[in-house]
């Protein structure tokens, strides 16, 4: 039985007073309200109405049973209609944490528009490179590169970020243009990056027509923020690798010069992630859309399956 449906049905037919009224108005065939109404009858082992060939009327408890019936059937009315304006038109608070390249890169600069189309969604952003407690730091979702191991989180990939190499030209002209990776072992300085909350090293692993190097090499600053990242490949310290979405417009306007072209290293994934228990409301579904039509569009990330 469809108890739901049931429900419906007699109520409707307590309104109408009527079986045939009620099958009318609910567009059913007169017999299937019938056996909807004895069905929810033998389920809850009462009689709800009395049948004449001229009436049909509740019963005592048919009358406690409609009264109790009929409010919570418009109280799930209402909440379906809240959560389909809600769908149409989010609001409230949305907390995030993203990274700090991803959100002054790549969000931020959309945030006018975000704005326009959603304006009842107020964003609070977590900008920062280090581990996030979704559940004890209260955030709805985070942004986070590299994959997600976690059994108790739901991770969406929002796209990939292709990686490159790069130097500002001051420092080509000093140190020379690598040809092939083995030469940044040996007259060169390199810019790592750390993750944060440790001291390893993000790997440099570059490939080409099936040969594939990793990559040590010296360096004279490593950091363990994105920003600091581009600054320091900005003033000459040593060539950089990594995403493009970071050092792809400076690439652009010639403040940086790309180095290894023909070598490859893997795209990185890039997800949402959020709780598993944790309700999807409407302005994080809108969000994660937003997201997703924003590595559909930009020149320096992949949205979920392109190819490198």
């Amino acid at each position: 039985m469809d108890y739901l449906t049931a429900v419906r049905t007699f109520v409707r037919v307590v309104e109408t007073g009527s079986f045939a009224r009620a099958a009318d108005s609910l567009q059913l065939p007169r017999n299937t309200v019938t056996k909807l109404v004895q069905a929810l009858e033998a389920h809850l082992r009462i009689k709800l109405l009395n049948r004449t060939t001229r009436r049909v009327s509740a019963t005592s408890d048919g009358v406690a049973y409609y009264e109790r019936m009929s409010r919570l059937l418009e109280e799930w009315d209402e909440v379906e209609d809240e959560l389909a304006r809600a769908r149409s038109h989010p609001r409230g608070r949305l907390r995030v944490d993203m990274g700090t390249a991803v959100a002054s890169l790549l969000l931020i600069p959309t945030l006018a528009q975000f704005h326009a189309r959603y304006p009842d969604v107020q964003i609070d952003i977590g900008a920062t490179d280090r581990p996030v407690d979704l559940v004890g730091e209260r955030v709805d979702c985070v942004i986070r590169a590299g994959s997600v191991t976690d059994p108790s989180l739901i991770a969406r990939q929002l796209g990939s970020l292709p990686q490159m190499a790069c130097a500002a030209p001051g420092y080509l002209q000093a140190h020379g243009v690598p040809a092939h990776p083995d030469d940044l072992e040996e007259g060169h300085q390199l810019i790592r990056y750390m993750f944060a909350g440790s001291n390893r090293q993000q790997p440099i692993v570059l490939a080409r027509d099936g040969e594939s190097v990793t990559v040590k090499g010296r360096h004279f600053v490593s950091v363990n923020e994105a920003g600091a990242l581009l600054a320091a490949t900005l003033s000459e310290l040593g060539i950089m690798h990594g995403p493009s979405f970071i050092c792809g417009r400076h690439v652009d306007s010639g403040a940086l010069v790309r180095v290894l072209e023909d070598w490859r290293a893997p795209a990185i994934p890039i997800y949402i992630v959020y709780p598993a228990n944790r309700h999807l409301s409407a302005r994080v579904r809108v969000f994660v859309d937003w997201m997703l039509e924003l590595f559909r569009n930009s020149p320096y990330t992949l949205p979920p399956g392109a190819a490198v």
